[in-house]
């Protein structure tokens, strides 16, 4: 196996992409979604990148790469449709240590990036260690279908109940027998039928009086989650 597996904080982060096409586009998307602050570098840039510029939320320069473009940059992806420039952006990167991906081109990377399923805080990430996107792709699409956006509501849910067990000082390794009481209860189940009387029993069942779903999570929560279920 070459590729170390991991999940890179990037809140907060300043990076930097260079190409604003399509594929500039959705590794701006995706670095948004993480939280990043990103810069993007490009002659031309797609409406939608023109948009996030407009509305603050991406820094654009509407101009050809530098490596000085690079200075202060935790994480640069080159996106561009010119070999040369996404070589030297390999380059560059590698002389100033910089986490660095080449759209398309995993010899000029020290980092890919995989085929992801995101529910919520759930994150699936399969990787195929650049060998076949199409394969990945469609692994990916196997998966969202097995795991829907019920999974986002039940992390919303067990997230709550780990956060106030933990606030009442007991060891986590006691909380472990709860949680898989809950699981092996129906909570997945109950949560994508949208059986919320069923949850605060099995609630109270395992973890006694105090915990509930409104009381955890909300009623803006509850028909949030069960919404998009």
């Amino acid at each position: 196996m070459r590729y170390y597996p991991v999940n890179l904080d990037v809140q907060d982060r300043e990076c930097l992409v260079v190409g604003g096409g399509s594929v500039g586009d959705r590794k701006v998307k995706t670095l948004l979604e993480c939280g990043a602050r990103v810069t993007v570098i490009t002659p031309l840039a797609t409406e939608p990148l023109q948009a996030l510029a407009s509305e603050g939320r991406i820094a654009l320069k509407t101009r050809d790469y530098k490596p000085s473009d690079l200075e202060g940059k935790f994480l640069v992806i080159g996106a561009t449709d010119s070999e040369g420039i996404n070589e030297r952006i390999s380059k560059d990167a590698a002389e100033q240590g910089l986490l660095c991906n080449i759209a398309d081109r995993p010899a000029a990377c020290s980092f890919v990036l995989p085929a992801i399923v995101r529910q919520g805080d759930l994150l699936i990430a399969v990787s195929t260690s650049n060998k076949s996107p199409a394969v990945a792709r469609r692994i990916r699409q196997t998966l969202e279908k097995e795991f829907g956006p019920e999974y986002a509501v039940l992390l919303t849910l067990m997230g709550a109940i780990r956060q106030k067990l933990l606030a009442e000082a007991k060891s986590p390794e006691a909380h472990k027998r709860k949680f898989e009481r809950l699981l092996d209860g129906g909570l997945l189940e109950m949560i994508r039928k949208n059986r919320i009387q069923d949850v605060d029993s099995l609630l109270k069942d395992v973890l006694g009086k105090g915990y509930t779903w409104e009381g955890l999570i909300g009623t803006d929560r509850v028909s949030e989650g069960f919404s998009s279920v």
